[in-house]
């Protein structure tokens, strides 16, 4: 069925006061590779029809794959006989109704006409390169298309279409293994030459690695990393976990609690990222600021929170960090030494009252001293607070993309807190 029928179809058929329905659908393709050889090419559409539905305050969900009338006679009866089943919620509450949605561009034209072949020629030349150097590539070439409808009882109705473009290989030469990706919504502006040329830098630095103690030491975070440390602070951001006293945010809305030197919002105004017109509650994206120069001035908050608390709901839906005017070059002759960090992996929650974070780096570390980089050293364990680390940002570069969802820049910050050496 075409969602519209999926719609009409639920409407009709469930008996609920209340309900609520997402569908989603993704087009695929992939092009994967592996130690210089194309090994597969993957293609198709991925179908998800959730729904929940409830009996006043009784609610049961349930989801499916397919869209035929049985899968769908499923879905309506199982999630109302779950509804039948549960006690009452004490924090339900019903759909929304009609919105107002703001308008989004999160199709790129680029990437809707990016063909399997241009796809399998970005691989070959990835691959021709490899060979080039005497290397090994592996990686994956991938493109998606994601629809997503969602619709209520109570009228709401929400679409969006939206791209997503992404790259990446693994360069292993003799002993050396490394990594760069690149992810947008739009592939116009990826440069393979650009990409494989980072690759191949990272490499060659990784060549000459010596051993490196954990320590508190300076480091500067390249977007990707910054990124990651970012989007946990803001999941620990949540308003009701801080209203009840289980995270490091607890009381200190309104407060500067972050370094000056960080501003943090979701937008609407940033082309190059995309923007989910609303949340999974169907409440509309709108500009917001969460941070401004170390102010915390909102806190993400769902419905149901909001309204036993009086304040107005909210959602992160990306991410943008404005950037500042300082070069990693420069950046490299404001402390006496320090570290480069690319990448950020297995990242942990350690603490949440106190907002403490575990990981690891990943992709390369590099080691500079008196301005200039000297040679590569072996990856970390770090255990950080990232509130309590913004505070210790000495500059920030220009921001550029980090990811299809995140614009933000590179920073430079002081005595971050390395804990043990990692054999991987």
């Amino acid at each position: 069925m075409k969602i519209k029928d999926i719609e009409k179809y639920i409407r009709k058929h469930t008996n609920a006061d209340d309900f609520s329905c997402s569908i989603s659908e993704i087009e695929s393709h992939e092009t994967r590779f592996a130690q210089n050889s194309i090994t597969q090419h993957i293609a198709g559409p991925k179908l998800d029809i959730s729904l929940e539905l409830s009996f006043g305050a009784q609610s049961g969900s349930c989801s499916v794959n397919q869209s035929d009338a049985d899968s769908l006679d499923f879905l309506i009866k199982t999630a109302e006989d779950i509804a039948c089943l549960a006690p009452a919620d004490p924090e339900y509450m019903p759909s929304t109704g009609p919105a107002k949605l703001p308008e989004v561009q999160n199709c790129a034209p680029s990437t809707l006409n990016l063909k399997p072949k241009a796809m399998v020629e970005i691989v070959q030349k990835s691959i021709d390169k490899a060979i080039a150097i005497n290397a090994l590539v592996s990686g994956m070439c991938e493109k998606h298309l994601m629809k997503t409808w969602a619709f209520s009882k109570n009228g709401f109705v929400g679409c969006n279409e939206g791209t997503s473009f992404g790259h990446s290989m693994t360069l292993k030469k003799g002993e050396v293994e490394t990594k760069v990706s690149y992810e947008a919504k739009d592939y116009a502006p990826f440069d393979l030459d650009t990409e494989f040329a980072r690759l191949q830098a990272q490499s060659e630095a990784l060549a000459s690695m010596q051993s490196f103690e954990a320590q508190k030491i300076a480091v500067i975070l390249r977007p990707e990393a910054l990124q990651e440390l970012i989007w946990y602070l803001t999941w620990m951001m949540n308003r009701r976990q801080s209203d009840e006293g289980f995270t490091a945010f607890t009381g200190q809305l309104g407060k500067k609690f972050m370094g000056d030197k960080l501003s943090l919002y979701s937008t609407l105004k940033q082309p190059a990222i995309s923007a989910f017109p609303f949340s999974s509650e169907g409440l509309p994206s709108q500009e917001t600021t969460w941070v401004k120069n170390g102010v915390l001035k909102n806190m993400p908050a769902n419905r149901y929170w909001a309204q036993k608390v009086g304040c107005e709901p909210l959602h992160i839906f990306n991410m943008y960090i404005p950037g500042g005017k300082t070069s990693e070059e420069e950046m490299m002759k404001m402390v006496p030494r320090g570290l480069i960090i690319n990448r950020f992996w297995y990242i942990r929650t350690v603490d949440m009252k106190a907002g403490e974070l575990t990981g690891m780096t990943r992709d390369g570390v590099l080691y500079f001293e008196g301005g200039k980089v000297k040679h590569a050293v072996n990856n970390l364990r770090f255990n950080e607070i990232p509130h309590e680390m913004t505070r210790r940002i000495l500059a920030l570069g220009a921001e550029k993309l980090a990811s299809p969802s995140a614009i933000v820049p590179t920073a430079l910050i002081d005595n971050f807190n390395f804990v043990d050496k990692t054999t991987f």
